[in-house]
C-alpha cells in the first residue's frame, strides 16, 4: 500500500504492532501514535515493536533511534494467553479487559482463549483474582516485529475496532435502559394518588430529570 498520502499519525499508527497493550502509557496504539505525531511522546515506548519498531518510528518522525524505554518493558517474543480451566472461577474480569475479545466465556462459567485472536497484551494477567492465566511463547527466538507480520497487525486492529464498537453499543444500551427506567418512575410519580409532602414530589422530579439528562448525554457521546 502506498503510504505517501497518509498523515503522519496514520503512518505512525500503521508502524505499531497493534497489541493495544498500553505498555507505552497510552490507552491504545492510536493514542500513542497521535501523541508521537503531536511531538508529545518519544518513539521508544513500544516493547512489542522492539528495536525494529523504534527504527521505523525514527524514520517516520526524523528523530534519532534510541533504546527502548526500560520502564515500558523489554523486547520479547510474541505470546498468547492460556487459562488454566481447572482454576478459572468465571469472574469475567479478563473478558472485560481483552482488547480483541480473544477470551470467551460467561459469568461463573469456564473461560478460554482463542489463540489466533490473542495479541499477548498481558492486560488479563493482573485482573485475574486466582492467577490462572499464563503467557506462552509462540514465536521462539523471534522478537519484536520479527514475531509479527503486517497481516497480523491489521487483523488485531480490526478486532480492536470491533471490540470498541461493541463497548459503545453496550454503553448506549445501558444509557437507554436507565432513561426508560427513569421515565417509568417519573410517570409513576405523576400518576400516584398518594399526596407527597410539600415540595417532595418536585424534588424527586428534579432528580429524575437530571438523571435523564445525564443518560441522554452518555448515549450521544
Amino acid at each position: 500500500m502506498d503510504t505517501s498520502a497518509l498523515s503522519l499519525f496514520e503512518q505512525l499508527h500503521r508502524a505499531l504492532p497493534q497489541t493495544q497493550c498500553q505498555r507505552c502509557g497510552y490507552a491504545d496504539c492510536a493514542a500513542y501514535a497521535q501523541a508521537m505525531a503531536n511531538e508529545e511522546a518519544p518513539i521508544n515506548r513500544c516493547p512489542p515493536g522492539g528495536a525494529e519498531g523504534v527504527a521505523r518510528l525514527a524514520r517516520l518522525t526524523g528523530q534519532p533511534e534510541q533504546p527502548l524505554d526500560a520502564e515500558c518493558g523489554q523486547e520479547g517474543p510474541r505470546t498468547v494467553a492460556w487459562i488454566d480451566e481447572d482454576w478459572c472461577i468465571g469472574c469475567t474480569l479478563c473478558l472485560q479487559v481483552c482488547p480483541t475479545d480473544a477470551i470467551v466465556g460467561a459469568n461463573k462459567a469456564m473461560h478460554t482463549v482463542i489463540e489466533d485472536e490473542c495479541t499477548g497484551c498481558e492486560l488479563c494477567i493482573p485482573v485475574c483474582p486466582v492467577d490462572c492465566i499464563r503467557l506462552d511463547n509462540v514465536t521462539g527466538s523471534r522478537t519484536g516485529w520479527q514475531a509479527w507480520s503486517p497481516a497480523q497487525a491489521d487483523h488485531a486492529l480490526a478486532r480492536y475496532g470491533q471490540h470498541q464498537a461493541r463497548k459503545t453499543r453496550h454503553a448506549q444500551h445501558q444509557a437507554a435502559t436507565r432513561v426508560a427506567k427513569a421515565r417509568h418512575h417519573l410517570d409513576h410519580l405523576d400518576s400516584t394518588t398518594q399526596p407527597a409532602p410539600a415540595g417532595e414530589l418536585d424534588k424527586r422530579k428534579a432528580l429524575i430529570a437530571a438523571a435523564l439528562a445525564k443518560a441522554r448525554a452518555q448515549r450521544q457521546a
